[in-house]
């Protein structure tokens, strides 16, 4: 019902992406831009997909900047990210792309792609951004939750999506499913990589943990952890981008106990150096399928600019 009583908005949220889709003139940076993307709000794993495209574009001989809004922190940029920034200041999404490569952080996209070609940039890897037009794009990627697909189908604030399916979906060069299920990807006939969200968990081996998180979708990370064979004695979540306070903290640690507790590189970069101590941040890892196909697709993106 509340959802029926939103949908109104929805539709006109949805409509000023359409706007802004038509009316925005992109500026064009002069290098290759590849954003990953989706189409709701949170939780499909966009982050390590990042991750891994800006390590193969490593491996070969680029110089990868990535270019981020900075979602829950008060920096408006443009500012290169330092590993010794806050995630109150830079997001904590800023945290964990800067251990990967050069990140900037920018509200304004052309100001933060100026900037990153003046650090030595040539190639931007854009974390989020599908609806956002302000640069040109060389290859557009949409991240589908595999399991949850788009939810109940309806916009901001009715339901998950930041656009209608359909209009997000033509503007994409390729969609990448997290997982091993087949949402209905409503006709879209382009290529389609899949690929798995695996945790590290070499150091927890054969040992029972306490899980905390504060992410889009936190039973995937506790799935995660099973899957790799993590004994999940116990959990407790919170809102995405959660800022934990030093009660919080002290209370999972009594809850914990001698267990050992864990939680998620992104609400690990959220924690004070204080609040880190005996608790482990459990790093999660973008596995594709083929990853032929994904080099099949930087290839031809490398070589259009």
């Amino acid at each position: 019902m509340l959802a029926a009583l939103l949908s109104p908005l929805g539709v006109l949220y949805g409509a000023s992406v359409a706007f802004k889709a038509r009316h925005t003139k992109p500026h064009d940076p002069g290098m290759p831009v590849i954003c990953v993307g989706n189409l709701t709000a949170g939780g499909s794993g966009k982050t390590p997909i990042a991750i891994a495209i800006a390590q193969a574009l490593r491996a070969r001989g680029r110089k990868p900047f990535f270019l981020t809004r900075g979602y829950g922190g008060s920096e408006r940029g443009p500012v290169q990210v330092a590993r010794a920034h806050g995630a109150s200041v830079m997001g904590d999404e800023a945290l964990l792309l800067v251990r990967a490569a050069p990140t900037i952080v920018a509200r304004d996209r052309a100001a933060g792609a100026r900037l990153a070609a003046e650090k030595g940039a040539d190639v931007l890897v854009m974390d989020d951004g599908h609806q956002n037009f302000s640069l040109r794009k060389t290859l557009s990627l949409v991240v589908v939750d595999a399991q949850t697909g788009f939810g109940n189908g309806l916009m901001i604030p009715a339901g998950p999506l930041r656009e209608r399916v359909a209009q997000g979906l033509a503007r994409a060069d390729a969609v990448i499913l997290v997982g091993a299920d087949n949402p209905d990807l409503q006709g879209f006939s382009g290529p389609m990589l899949r690929t798995h969200l695996a945790v590290e968990t070499n150091a927890m081996a054969r040992k029972s943990v306490f899980a905390f998180a504060g992410i889009g979708r936190p039973e995937k990370f506790i799935a995660s952890l099973e899957a790799g064979g993590i004994d999940v004695a116990g959990s407790c979540f919170f809102a995405d981008h959660h800022p934990y306070t030093d009660d919080e903290i002290l209370h999972l640690k009594a809850i914990a106990g001698d267990t050992m507790l864990v939680t998620t590189e992104k609400d690990f970069v959220r924690l004070s150096v204080a609040q880190r101590e005996g608790i482990r941040a459990v790093k999660a890892v973008s596995t594709f399928d083929d990853p032929s196909a994904l080099e099949g697709l930087l290839d031809r993106a490398l070589a259009s600019v």
